[in-house]
């Protein structure tokens, strides 16, 4: 079984997002997937995901509610097979730290779906169309991880 991390800044806006959109897509393509999020920084650990991602998610079907955010732990690199990060600022941000010695590598999570190098942009300062934007590539995403994994499958 894969385990993912999705992770963004602070875990209440697009990694949850894009955590609710795989969870439900993988187990309607019938693919065993392990996801999880988290934020690179502290300031909203344990707090719920924002109230605009909430509603947006659970209005496509995508459960969010239930959300508590958490930040990525030295541990995730190799709890998780695929550490797969929004922006270049948090790409960047995992990288420092990464552990010396092993892990999993981080990429962007657009890039590792085969979608370009494209981030996926923070709704948190914007409008609900942001939000709206941020499920569209969720959804695009997890399509271009569920079509590159069953690739490798043969």
């Amino acid at each position: 079984m894969k385990r993912v991390l999705f992770v963004c800044m602070g875990n209440i806006c697009r990694s949850p997002i894009v955590e609710s959109v795989a969870r439900v897509e993988f187990a309607r393509a019938g693919v065993t997937v392990q996801v999880e999020s988290a934020g690179t920084e502290s300031y909203h650990i344990g707090q719920p995901a924002d109230r605009r991602a909430i509603r947006i998610a659970e209005s496509l079907g995508y459960p969010l509610a239930t959300h508590c955010a958490r930040q990525v732990r030295l541990q995730d690199f190799t709890a998780f097979d695929h550490l797969l990060v929004m922006d270049r600022v948090n790409l960047d941000a995992l990288g420092s730290m990464s552990p010396a010695a092993g892990g999993t590598k981080p990429a962007l999570f657009l890039a590792a779906a085969g979608l370009g190098d494209a981030e996926v942009p923070d709704p948190y300062y914007g409008t609900h169309g942001d939000f709206d934007r941020v499920v569209e590539l969720a959804r695009a995403g997890v399509a271009g991880l569920l079509g590159q994994w069953r690739g490798q499958r043969g």
